[in-house]
């Protein structure tokens, strides 16, 4: 079982500037990398304190490489809907070559309506333009002339420049919310996996993963494929110091999510079945309900390693989790305390599972 540190700003502007903001969490880039943590990886979001101090993952990973050696880069994820894609797979290159081949590209769809009303793309094409933009990078990273003719997208012939550094390509994650479909579409195409287990239930997640497993199984893909899981974490010895932080911050996210999901509430879309609920489950948010259900990690080391223990045997040994320590606006200090905790007290406790599953996978 392996463990990475994922950074999602829901920050508000007031309370700490963007400058401040990349350079604590530049910081504990270079922190994750001394404490052996397997990656980090960011978001794209836009115009708001939900997610908008990361507007471009490619910028942030590009700092974060230039600090670091080993550890890998994952963007979680680049939206496929708002850029041509021959930029797209550009600038990864790019990325992958100035890494020497430490990156993972997630992609995904997007999801909220005031950044597609923003970029002024419909909603519905965004499966169509997710789907064209996987297809044409691939196709560009493989150093042939690229002739692409889909329904949003036609270029070429071209060829991919610069090529990326990994052979043939960067491993490729497919971010998905809610779809089992999706997440067996991901399986039969070869791709890894990314879900959010905050905006599912535990038995809807556990379907997915399934439809993942059982779809790359039957296509023949090689390995079992890589799903990372991605979870807040807040970890310290003090349970109740913890508890305190760990509901002030999640509130704080559920506020600033529950502003740039308003829209949902007068949008529908095919694309999207059952997004419109999102308004209704932020006003519904309970802590106590979230921590009892594992969608959120917190306490102290002991509790975290037992939540940690029943989440891998819902979802299997061979998972990622990709673990947010510096939510909202907890003080960066706590942020350092939490991620040497993890090191130290809780990850070694499931090193044996990392083996297993890669011994499952030989």
């Amino acid at each position: 079982m392996e463990f990475g540190v994922n950074f999602f700003p829901v920050v508000d502007p007031a309370k700490k500037s963007a400058s401040t903001y990349y350079d604590e969490s530049l910081q504990l880039v270079e922190l994750a990398e001394a404490l052996e943590f397997e990656h980090v990886q960011t978001v794209e979001h836009y115009g708001s304190a939900y997610g908008g101090y990361s507007p471009d993952p490619v910028v942030f990973l590009t700092a974060a490489a230039a600090r670091t050696s080993r550890i890998r880069l994952v963007t979680g994820a680049v939206v496929a809907s708002f850029a041509h894609p021959v930029q797209i797979a550009a600038r990864l290159a790019l990325l992958d070559n100035l890494s020497h081949g430490r990156l993972d590209v997630g992609f995904g769809r997007g999801f909220l309506p005031d950044e597609f009303e923003l970029f002024g793309v419909s909603m519905e094409e965004s499966r169509t333009r997710f789907t064209e933009v996987v297809d044409a990078c691939i196709a560009l990273w493989s150093g042939e002339e690229v002739r692409f003719e889909g329904e949003v997208h036609r270029f070429g012939p071209v060829s991919g420049f610069p090529l990326p550094y990994q052979r043939p390509r960067p491993p490729v994650f497919v971010a998905s919310a809610t779809s089992a479909e999706s997440c067996a579409l991901a399986g039969t195409q070869g791709h890894h996996l990314q879900v959010v287990p905050s905006v599912t239930s535990q038995q809807q997640l556990t379907e997915m993963t399934a439809a993942y497993r059982t779809a790359r199984r039957a296509a023949g893909h090689e390995g079992p494929g890589r799903i990372q899981i991605k979870y807040t974490c807040y970890l310290g010895e003090n349970r109740d110091v913890v508890l305190a932080d760990a509901r002030a911050n999640e509130q704080n996210y559920v506020d600033m999510m529950a502003g740039a999901v308003a829209s949902w509430a007068g949008a529908r879309s095919e694309q999207y079945p059952g997004y419109e609920k999102f308004v209704e489950k932020a006003r519904a948010y309970d802590f106590d309900q979230a921590l009892a259900g594992h969608k959120v990690l917190a306490g102290t080391p002991d509790d975290v390693r037992a939540q940690i223990e029943t989440i891998r045997g819902w979802y299997g040994p061979d998972i990622c989790l990709s673990l947010q320590f510096n939510p909202g606006h907890l003080p960066y200090a706590r942020a350092v305390r939490a991620m040497e905790l993890f090191a130290a007290e809780v990850a070694p406790a499931f090193a044996d599972s990392a083996v297993a599953a890669a011994a499952a996978a030989a």
